[in-house]
Parts: structure tokens; C-alpha cells; sequence
């Protein structure tokens, strides 16, 4: 049996969205700026694809920017801001779990000379709004906050820290990364204060390669590519048309049945966890399993380094990720780091990440594999140790 739980990585495509963009290499193969029919038609089809992905949001069409990915939405939006700020108000908040296309953005903005406020969080990696809100001055910009972590899954409050910064008697521009929200977390933007936000289409059956940015005021957006005009003068050069192409199909499949998904790929984890705590001893839980999101899965296991379970593992066909990406300055993952977990329990971290292809027979699989595993390489370490 194969089985993959590694979901927050990337996803496998939707057998829908591999034939909509083969459809686009070999029949729709034209430039959409064309002038003669073919380019037309395909400029009609992506206009298509950016109403549905905004009527899934809420927001209007010429909203949705297409581009690369999470990545560069997170890079373009946070220079974007910095740009047309920098001479009045160069502070910028965001938090100690965010992914490093964003604190290594504004890393790089802080040796120019910005004011970074990094904030903490609590040991379910939430952050408190009253620190936020004492963080505010009236040189802030911009405050970043992801919607769903990608380590532990904590859904952050992004609901309130948008009407907290509504309040305030100057502007601050919102942006939210939403990579591993998007399709698992049922939300509109119309409902929320928002000013940008940034999407992966490979975290949802889609291609790599291909994402989106959502930016609420166009006029307040400073492009990181110029060119030919493309994407409203917003992101030029050629469109990614199968990248397009198969993002849009995922959406359509995915928001087809949005709800009964993130039931589904919930009930899944909660089993999986069910399963975990019933057949190993000495593991904890990183995750908030009540509050999360419906597809991460971060568990410690006592006296075994997650590296090595994962390769285990590997040898079973069952692929999972660690908590233990490299940190220059701490040992282990920054966001479990940021939860104060201690450095046994980041070594023995292992994510699991779930979709709506996920059964029982895989995880009772997995469980089966796991305990195994961890009993051998735990009986081996206290034979080391005598």
C-alpha cells in the first residue's frame, strides 16, 4: 500500500486538472494577448476561471491576480507595501511561525532599514491580540499574519486582527497568507478586512507553479514584475495558461463540495489521532486537534528522532514530513521552536497532512507501521545507552 501524508508539501493533481492542462499544451496552446480567434478564446476562459475563483471568495474579479505562488504573492505584497510606505511609515508586524517567504522578506526589508515587530505566540502557535494591538504605532503599515500554520495547523484569529485594524485612526494594510487555508477552511473575504492575501495552487490538486493574489485595492500596489501588461498591468509577462488552466479546475472540484471535504479530511485526522494516541505511549500532541485545520496532524514522539521514523516509514511506501527544517540561529524548526516545545520533542516532531484522497485502511496502515517502528527504535536506544 502507498499511502501519502504529506499534504501541506504539495498535493497530487486532480486526474481533471492533468487533462485540462494537457488540453492547454495541445489544443489552447495560443498566447491569450493574441489578436486572432484562438488567443480570444483562451483570454475568455481565464477571464472565466478569475470569476469563479472570486465568487468562491466573495470579491470581485479583477481582484484575483494570477502569478507563481505563495512565494512570490508574499514577496510582491510585503515589497509592494514597504515601497509606497517607506518614507513615512516603516513598520511592519508579523509573526514568529510564519513561513520564511515571509520572514525572510521582512528580513531583508529590516537591514534596509525597516521596523520589524516579530510577535510570539502561545503554545498552540496563536497569537494574542492585545500584544498586537499594543504593537501598533503610527508608523505601521502593514501587519502579516498567516491563516493556517503549516507546521501544528493553528488557524490564527484573522477575522478579528482585520476589525482591530479597521479601528485604528490611520491606514494599515492587511495581508494574510492563506497557502494552506484556501479550500480547507470555509471562509469569505467580503466578511473579513483584508487587503491582500496569497495563494498556491499545488496545495489544492492544482499545478505547481501557479497561484494567485487576492489585492482588494489595486491602486495601492506597487507591481515586482513590469513588462507587457499582463494581470492589469499587475504582474506582466506571458500567462501561465495550463498553470491557469489546471488551478482552475481544482477550484471547481475542490469548492464543489468545500463542506463535506473538510468534514471528511477532519474526521480523518481525528481518527488518525485517535489511533496514534491509543497504540503508542509517550507521544504528544503539537497540534490544537479542537480549533485547527482540518488537514495538519503534528505529533512528538519520546525518544525517537523524527528523521529517522520518517525513513522508516519511507521504506513502507508512507511518506510524512518532520518539524525539524534547519534554523540558523535555533536546532530544529522555527515554529515549534516558537511554541517552546523542548528540543527532544521538536527531534521526535513528525507533521502528518491529509486530503480528501486519505481512507482509514491508510491510516490504520500508518498506525500499524508507526507502532512497530517506534518500539524497535526505542528499544535500540536503551540498548545504546547501557
Amino acid at each position: 500500500m502507498k499511502v501519502y501524508l504529506d499534504n501541506s508539501a504539495t498535493t497530487k493533481p486532480y486526474k481533471e486538472v492533468v487533462e485540462e492542462m494537457i488540453v492547454s499544451l495541445t489544443d489552447d496552446f495560443s498566447n491569450p494577448s493574441a489578436a486572432y480567434r484562438d488567443g480570444f478564446e483562451i483570454e475568455k476562459k481565464i477571464k472565466q476561471i478569475r470569476k469563479n475563483i472570486a465568487r468562491t471568495l466573495g470579491v470581485e474579479d479583477k481582484s484575483i491576480i494570477f502569478n507563481s505562488g505563495g512565494t512570490e504573492s508574499n514577496n510582491s505584497i510585503i515589497r509592494s507595501v514597504a515601497s509606497l510606505n517607506k518614507k513615512r511609515k516603516n513598520h511592519i508586524i508579523t509573526t514568529a511561525i510564519e513561513h520564511p517567504a515571509v520572514l525572510n522578506t521582512v528580513k531583508s526589508l529590516e537591514d534596509d532599514g525597516f521596523d520589524i515587530t516579530v510577535l510570539d505566540v502561545d503554545s498552540k502557535g496563536y497569537i494574542n491580540i492585545e500584544e498586537l494591538e499594543a504593537a501598533i504605532t503610527e508608523k505601521t503599515s502593514l501587519v502579516s499574519v498567516m491563516f493556517v500554520n503549516n507546521e501544528i495547523g493553528c488557524i490564527e484569529p484573522i477575522k478579528e486582527i482585520g476589525e482591530l485594524l479597521k479601528k485604528q485612526n490611520h491606514k494599515i494594510f492587511f495581508h494574510v497568507d492563506a497557502v494552506q487555508a484556501y479550500g480547507k477552511v470555509d471562509f469569505k473575504l467580503s466578511d473579513m478586512n483584508i487587503d491582500f492575501m496569497s495563494v498556491s495552487g499545488h496545495k489544492i490538486h492544482g499545478p505547481k507553479g501557479i497561484g494567485f493574489m487576492y489585492i482588494k485595492d489595486t491602486s495601492k500596489f506597487k507591481p515586482l514584475l513590469e513588462g507587457g501588461g499582463q494581470e492589469f498591468n499587475l504582474r506582466s509577462g506571458t500567462e501561465n495558461v495550463p498553470g491557469i488552466y489546471g488551478i482552475g479546475k481544482a477550484v471547481e472540484i475542490v469548492f464543489s463540495n468545500l463542506e463535506e471535504n473538510i468534514s471528511y479530511i477532519n474526521n480523518l485526522k481525528n481518527y488518525l489521532w485517535e489511533k496514534l494516541s491509543e497504540n503508542i505511549d509517550d507521544i504528544k500532541l503539537n497540534s490544537d486537534l479542537e480549533n485547527g485545520v482540518c488537514h495538519i496532524l503534528n505529533v512528538s514522539f519520546a525518544d525517537v528522532k523524527g528523521e529517522v521514523l520518517l525513513h522508516y516509514l519511507e521504506g513502507d511506501n508512507i511518506s510524512v514530513s518532520t518539524g525539524s527544517a534547519c534554523s540558523a540561529k535555533k536546532k530544529g524548526s522555527h515554529v515549534l521552536n516558537a511554541i517552546a516545545l523542548s528540543p527532544n520533542e521538536i527531534e521526535g516532531a513528525v507533521r502528518f497532512s491529509l486530503c480528501d484522497m486519505n481512507t482509514k485502511e491508510e491510516i490504520d496502515y500508518t498506525v500499524e507501521k508507526i507502532k512497530s517502528h517506534v518500539e524497535m527504535i526505542r528499544l535500540l536506544s536503551k540498548r545504546k545507552r547501557r
